[in-house]
């Protein structure tokens, strides 16, 4: 059987809060018990907010935690070639396609009036895990040559396509804890949620290499990641993350995903809040075991 293989992979934008707490002791715990391995990966690929001082903040939070890693950590900022040879792959296949669509072009796209029998109707986009599913506009409509050499843009995953490339394979994964509405088991992903619920869904942004979507399938599999915990609001990603997964020939962890650290509201902690970080809770005199009884993990 191989080796039980963790892995944390935090955003180095921000300061490390409770909830990054959680789900890295949670990770770190499970591969100390079954004797595996425990990975940090930096998910440092948003160039305009990641910054080194915020690396530092984490790694030092975490080490005040008692947690300890592997070395060298994985940069996704250092992955641009593997990721352009995933979209490489994909583009020779005809599964991607260049949209040049701003967010506002496609809310616009979303809120316009649609004809059906000749009635208008205000459209209705399904939501996915990245929000209201992408209408399709640059693949029914494919942008001009001259704009796409002079114009920044994205790739997205036809997702018609990539379904219909699988050839009737059925997706699945196995969740060992439990999805938002309780899912557990042997997870089965139905393919026209993927195409009517997801969408196109972006692999490589505008101003990125690679998407969150991409970069974590191409980069657990360099890692040989073997279980991947993380929040339940990271559920319905899973089931883009095995479609990668099978069109790529990677291999699938298994998923745990964790209930969400919420602050006394009931509101879930997040960097963007403001919500108080581990740097700030040490300095006010908490020891790692407050930090543990906070989480119900003592």
């Amino acid at each position: 059987m191989p080796s039980v293989v963790e892995r944390f992979a935090p955003s180095p934008t921000g300061p490390a809060h409770l909830g990054h707490a959680y789900s890295a002791l949670r990770g770190f715990e499970a591969a100390r018990a079954s004797n595996g391995r425990f990975l940090l990966r930096m998910e440092d690929l948003d160039a305009t907010r990641a910054r080194p001082l915020w690396e530092a903040a984490i790694c030092a939070d975490l080490a005040w935690l008692g947690l300890s890693w592997e070395t060298p950590v994985l940069r996704q900022s250092t992955r641009s070639a593997a990721y352009g040879a995933a979209l490489a792959d994909l583009r020779r296949r005809g599964l991607i396609y260049p949209c040049l669509c701003t967010r506002k072009d496609v809310a616009a796209a979303l809120s316009a009036p649609q004809e059906i029998a000749g009635a208008a109707f205000e459209a209705k986009a399904p939501m996915g895990p990245d929000g209201p599913a992408y209408p399709g506009t640059c693949r029914l409509h494919p942008p001009d040559p001259a704009r796409l050499a002079r114009e920044p843009y994205a790739w997205r995953l036809d997702m018609r396509r990539a379904v219909a490339a699988l050839e009737g394979e059925a997706l699945e994964f196995v969740e060992l804890e439990e999805g938002p509405q309780g899912e557990t088991g042997r997870i089965k992903i139905d393919p026209a949620w993927l195409v009517e619920g997801c969408g196109d869904v972006v692999l490589a942004r505008k101003d990125a290499p690679a998407s969150y979507h991409l970069a974590v399938v191409v980069d657990d599999a360099f890692q040989g990641t073997t279980h991947v915990t993380r929040g339940r609001d990271l559920f319905a990603a899973t089931a883009v993350h095995r479609l990668l997964q099978a069109l790529l020939g990677a291999p699938t962890p298994l998923y745990r995903h964790h209930r969400l650290i919420r602050d006394e509201k009931g509101r879930r902690l997040a960097k963007r809040d403001g919500d108080r970080s581990l740097a700030a809770l040490r300095a006010e005199g908490w020891s790692p075991g407050d930090v543990r009884r906070a989480l119900g993990m003592a």
